[in-house]
């Protein structure tokens, strides 16, 4: 069940295993996030600008090269600027890095996934990743 008091938004790539630990991390702590996968549906300058903004990111900070068209578009060159990057982004939503994790607590890029329990307002005991890794968040 959403929590309306408490809602966690997450930018998420269902391909991606950093992305769907996150989404259970979110759920082992006992909210169900609302979950755009952004693949389909896409992003807006706009969007990506507050995004980024609310992280304390820059637009390259936010961009994803592994597995992505980055270098053939010209991304990786230091000369590209942020409104190439944006362009590119919003033509390509593969570009983006995930997941993005909005909540009252503030918005992340949460690579490794760990960075979304600051998010959160209570957290699991421990959370077993899908390669087996357990993290402990007894404090």
């Amino acid at each position: 069940m959403k929590n309306p008091d408490f809602p966690v938004v997450i930018f998420h790539n269902p391909g991606c295993g950093t992305s769907r630990n996150v989404v259970e991390m979110v759920r082992a702590a006992g909210y169900e996030p609302s979950v755009i996968e952004y693949l389909k549906a896409g992003w807006t300058h706009e969007q990506l600008r507050e995004l980024a903004g609310e992280a304390g990111l820059s637009l390259r900070e936010l961009m994803r090269d592994k597995g992505t068209p980055a270098e053939e578009l010209g991304l990786l060159n230091p000369a590209a600027t942020d409104e190439a990057i944006l362009a590119a982004m919003v033509e390509h939503p593969i570009l983006v890095n995930r997941p993005i994790v909005v909540t009252p607590k503030g918005v992340a890029l949460c690579r490794p996934s760990e960075k979304v329990f600051p998010l959160l307002d209570k957290t699991p005991e421990s959370f077993t990743k899908e390669d087996g890794e357990v993290v402990s968040l007894e404090k």
